[in-house]
């Protein structure tokens, strides 16, 4: 199979604004990105919606295909882009987001490798929180959880805390259960994708903002690869911070 990494990159945001042009390290957030996944996937491409991202990638040697500013979420910008490098030419797509700079080889392994299994058609990945990350890490409705079967697929996601753990004081919750952390990347087979970017928004994915819920409601399976790494997304100036700081110590 030839897996290809899409890297939606908007540089539009409201926490912030111009972020995959921002300077990590001396480069750019975006260049990160697309350096941790050259050479791991079989090919590699930013889809953005504006040219001083384009210029920026086309800078550093990047590949890079023009987008509408109109998808309403990265998982359409990557079908878009799939559409004009070639469809036919990649089995499997893998949603790479372009505020991740330190995600690591043996994440997009664990993704891939779930396509192993001839059956699976969407696939993601999860970390367990553990004791340490606290309950106030749990608690926080920017890290959605996910409850999985016994196949290792999704159940459901939620902002919220998902099981309750009934009976037991919330000190106790992450000695007592396994609750998985999303990261936020997908892999899907090149039909599905299309598939799915066809779909209207529900009603679940309307209340929690997560739009993998609309492709559970629609009978979608998600396959979940589990990762113990630790990765720092940029979501603002303070994550960017962050994340200088933890360059450093590399």
């Amino acid at each position: 199979m030839k897996f290809i990494g899409i890297i939606p990159a908007r540089y539009a945001s409201t926490r912030f604004p111009a972020k995959p042009l921002a300077m990590l390290g001396g480069k750019t957030v975006i260049e990160r990105v697309y350096r941790q996944v050259e050479g791991v996937l079989d090919d590699v491409v930013v889809a953005t919606d504006d040219e001083r991202i384009e210029s920026a990638v086309k800078a550093f040697g990047g590949k890079v295909v023009m987008t509408s500013t109109e998808h309403r979420s990265g998982t359409d910008r990557c079908y878009e882009a799939l559409t004009k490098v070639g469809a036919d030419k990649y089995d499997v797509v893998v949603n790479i987001q372009g505020d991740e700079p330190f995600i690591q080889a043996q994440q997009l392994y664990a993704i891939r490798d779930c396509f192993d299994d001839a059956s699976v058609d969407i696939a993601t990945l999860v970390k367990p929180f553990t004791p340490k990350d606290g309950f106030d890490a749990l608690e926080n409705v920017n890290s959605p959880k996910v409850v999985v079967n016994n196949k290792m697929e999704a159940l459901y996601f939620s902002r919220s805390i998902i099981p309750y753990t009934r009976g037991k004081d919330k000190s106790e919750w992450l000695a007592g259960h396994t609750y998985y952390k999303h990261i936020g990347l997908y892999a899907y087979r090149s039909d599905v994708l299309r598939q799915i970017t066809a779909l209207p928004q529900g009603e679940l994915e309307k209340t929690e903002s997560l739009e993998q819920l609309r492709w559970l409601e629609n009978g979608y399976k998600i396959k979940v690869g589990i990762s113990e790494i630790e990765t720092i997304g940029i979501d603002t100036p303070e994550d960017l911070q962050r994340a200088e700081v933890f360059l450093a110590s590399l």
